[in-house]
């Protein structure tokens, strides 16, 4: 497997991937998935920060993606990331997320970032929670039916890590 940034050409497959999660999963709280073009301006939104987008490549194709994005616009949240990760349903259970996610947090270190906020979606999707844990995310919270898809209420799971001296010290 090869870890490396992702590039426009990839966007037709992580599109291809993220769709999949939408329509038939939890983690993502879209109903209705985003077109290549609406994938490609996120990309862009990401990229332009200088924040990571990763994609992990098994045999000349995608097999999972993963990226890193502002918590939340607002000024005091600057040194908080939110990170998406996404596999390949035939790829799951093999680590690819976790060597993603791995490779993210490091790269998010560097930039200066002190905390990443995992924002799960489904309190049973043991998948995420666990990959989450392992990496020493801690679980913060769950917002109790949050969301509402495929006909029933789903709650969202806070779970965060800090970044370097996290908030041992002053930026």
């Amino acid at each position: 497997m090869q870890l490396r940034p992702a590039a426009r050409e990839d966007l037709p497959a992580i599109q291809s991937i993220y769709a999949h999660h939408v329509l038939n999963g939890l983690a993502s709280f879209e109903e209705v998935p985003p077109t290549v073009e609406e994938v490609g301006r996120r990309y862009d939104e990401v990229r332009g920060r200088g924040l990571p987008w990763l994609v992990a490549e098994l045999d000349g194709k995608v097999a999972g993606y993963g990226y890193c994005s502002l918590y939340r616009s607002r000024s005091a949240y600057r040194y908080s990331l939110e990170d998406s990760v996404y596999v390949r349903p035939d790829m799951q259970g093999k680590g690819l997320g976790s060597r993603i996610l791995t490779e993210l947090i490091a790269r998010c270190e560097g930039l200066g970032y002190r905390q990443i906020i995992a924002v799960i979606g489904d309190s049973a999707n043991a998948a995420s929670i666990s990959l989450h844990a392992r990496l020493g995310f801690l679980r913060v919270g769950t917002l109790r039916s949050s969301g509402f898809k495929f006909g029933r209420w789903v709650d969202s799971v806070l779970m965060q890590r800090p970044l370097g001296p996290g908030d041992a010290s002053r930026p």
